[in-house]
């Protein structure tokens, strides 16, 4: 907030200027803060604008694919960087003629489109803030959302979003209009406009007042919303600068240093809909000017692999589902396989594991029998997944099994761990090949500062505290949660505990409020014992750890089955990969219900001797799993126990078993 006294007048030279302000953090609509520009390095890098960098790139690469959006008649749509800054700035001037106020936000609900893109950039440009929503999020959640950020447009991808709004509507009084870009729009519908309209209002505006719109505009102000995904609590606004943004997607860059501009193709794929990660994506490519396909809504149903073959990216972001899925389906196809066959895909996956894990450690070099591999088997298996000219592979949101990283790794597809929270913009920690691992969450990105508190040593462990340019600037309108979030020296606290090693690597070992301290006194990261629980036994779901304040440590685990493809619910049909597992213990059960039912004592077995092999990696008798359940069905985000990235609500999954808790601490 620009301080009182000054003369506004003075602060018309945007959008690349800074306004003075006297604190890192702020909380206020409209309010600005001091930025954390080093002296040198990364760190150092000029400030620029989200609208300064779009016509930065715009000017670098005016003809160059910006965005490719599929059609009906299976043809690719493609806009250039030219084309997408003036459909940008047409959006923006519409959205004002609407009546978006200063400060106040345009929600965005849908799936990654190129209207998202343009409706998020054409929020910022109009001097509102851009709000993206869960699709996956009630009306109420959505209410929340749209009422906390005063948001006076709505944008959604199609009916079934758009009733979601219509619901709430009348709470909203501060709602002016709401946008559909897919499907027919149902004009009667007072307030409701098409995407194209939309289009066609801005067309007609001159461009007076956007301009003097981007004039008032600063790089040290808040121009994005991200919501947190809520597993505990409301979600909370996290407030992101012009800065905050551009930077964190210069920082990156800087790490993937041989990104090429107009040659780079990326796949817009956040199945969930991520809007952290979907926010970062835009900066991202903004920053290098490589293009962006979108995948077909129904990626999950299928179409996904199509539309990688179609594409053949040259980056790949997924989230843990996505690889797990790709797992699940090579490993299928490898056990209907002839014995040659396998035989020639185990001695190649030897040698690509070999390759890789030299790498790692800084050893050895290309054998003649990693060479021989490549070209006789890896090049098909990359080709069939559409990843054949893929040269980053990266993994974000949710935590990735070390093992299923493994077996991509001896494929020739060493997966990329990225770390980072809403409050971080983007990355805090980022591996590119050859410096990476198994195990850890990434190295620390240049230009940001990390320490551990609690902790004597530099590297932990201890909570993860981090700074610097990439930190958000506050929490909309809660003074409370950013003063206790970002301390006085401007760390945030990110509720995390971790270590890092001497390469500068990250690893996360658990988080604070999972925590368990058994009736003993030992603190127990439950992570680090699930994830070993479901290195041992691969078919297991879900692993939720309970002992908190009691004698001992029990788990309740899940087994994976189908889903739904319509409503995303798990459904009680094994997966086909468990079903397979279960026949070859000698068990006829086909759902999970009739192995929790009656607690099949094949199944049991296996799953005992599992939690046994794993308890020999417990660095103490209290961290050792003396007892497990099978729960009834599979966790989902519909039936509650995911939120919307997949991460497990512990406090959800606690109070829907609890009889089956207490059942494992009774005399």
């Amino acid at each position: 907030m620009i301080p009182n006294g000054t003369d506004h007048n003075k602060y018309m030279k945007g959008p690349d200027q800074i306004i003075p302000a006297e604190d890192y953090v702020n909380w206020r609509p409209g309010g600005h803060v001091k930025l954390r520009v080093g002296s040198r390095g990364v760190s150092a890098e000029p400030p620029i604008s989200v609208p300064g960098l779009l016509r930065r790139t715009t000017a670098r690469y005016p003809d160059a694919t910006a965005l490719a959006t599929k059609k009906p008649d299976g043809k690719w749509h493609k806009i250039t960087y030219r084309q997408y800054s003036e459909r940008v700035r047409t959006c923006a001037k519409a959205f004002l003629k609407l009546g978006l106020e200063r400060y106040h936000s345009v929600c965005i609900l849908g799936f990654n489109s190129e209207q998202w893109y343009i409706a998020d950039l054409a929020a910022i440009h109009a001097g509102g803030y851009a709000a993206g929503i869960y699709t996956t999020n009630s009306a109420e959640a959505c209410f929340h959302c749209l009422e906390s950020s005063q948001a006076n447009i709505c944008a959604v991808q199609d009916k079934k979003q758009l009733d979601k709004i219509l619901s709430v509507r009348d709470k909203l009084p501060q709602l002016k209009a709401i946008i559909q870009w897919e499907g027919p729009v149902d004009i009667s519908v007072k307030g409701v406009y098409s995407w194209e309209q939309l289009m066609e209002m801005g067309a007609k505006e001159p461009d007076t007042q956007l301009e003097n719109i981007l004039k008032s505009i600063a790089i040290n102000e808040c121009c994005t919303l991200v919501y947190t995904s809520g597993t505990v609590g409301p979600p909370k606004a996290v407030m992101l600068s012009h800065d905050n943004l551009t930077w964190d997607a210069f920082a990156i860059a800087e790490r993937v240093k041989d990104i090429q501009p107009t040659v780079d193709r990326i796949i817009s794929f956040l199945p969930l809909s991520h809007v952290a990660a979907q926010t970062l994506d835009i900066y991202l490519t903004l920053m290098n000017g490589v293009a962006v396909f979108f995948a077909q809504p129904d990626a999950l149903k299928g179409s996904l692999v199509e539309t990688l073959k179609e594409v053949r990216p040259t980056r790949f972001l997924a989230v843990p589902r996505v690889w797990e899925k790709m797992y699940e389906k090579i490993m299928a196809v490898g056990a209907s396989n002839s014995t040659f066959k396998k035989t020639m895909a185990g001695w190649a996956r030897g040698k690509g594991l070999d390759y890789h894990m030299s790498r790692i450690n800084g050893t050895g070099g290309m054998s003649c029998g990693y060479k021989m591999a490549r070209s006789l088997v890896f090049t098909k298996v990359h080709e069939s997944l559409g990843l054949d000219q893929c040269k980053t592979f990266a993994t974000a949101a949710a935590p990735l099994s070390a093992d299923i990283k493994k077996f991509f790794v001896s494929l020739d597809i060493p997966i990329m761990d990225v770390f980072g929270m809403s409050e971080t913009s983007g990355a805090q920690s980022l591996s590119i090949v050859p410096k990476f691992n198994l195990d850890s969450v990434g190295e620390l990105l240049d230009g940001t500062e990390t320490k551990f508190g609690g902790s004597e040593s530099p590297n932990g462990p201890g909570e993860i505290l981090m700074r610097g340019r990439h930190i958000f600037m506050g929490y909309l309108k809660d003074e409370e949660k950013t003063r206790n979030t970002i301390d006085g020296d401007g760390w945030l606290h990110s509720g995390d505990v971790g270590r890092a090693d001497s390469r500068n690597f990250l690893y996360i070992t658990g988080r604070i409020k999972e925590l368990l301290i058994t009736a003993g006194g030992e603190n127990v990261a439950p992570v680090l014992i699930e994830q070993a629980i479901q290195a041992e036994l691969l078919h297991v779901g879900y692993a939720v750890l309970v002992g908190d304040r009691r004698k001992f440590l029990a788990v309740l685990l899940t087994l994976k089955t189908k889903v739904n493809l319509e409503t995303g619910e798990a459904m009680d049909e094994l997966e086909n990969e468990t079903r397979k597992w279960v026949a070859s213990l000698g068990s006829k059960a086909t759902t999970l219900s009739e192995i929790a039912k009656t607690k099949d004592p094949l199944v049991y077995k296996a799953i005992e001797d599992g939690i046994k092999r794993a308890n020999k990696h417990a660095i103490s008798n209290a961290q050792k799993v003396q007892k497990f359940s099978v729960l009834p069905a599979d966790f989902s985000m519909p039936s509650g126990e995911l939120g919307p990235t997949l991460k497990v609500k512990r406090n959800v999954v606690y109070e829907k078993y609890k009889d089956i808790i207490e059942d494992f601490y009774r005399e």
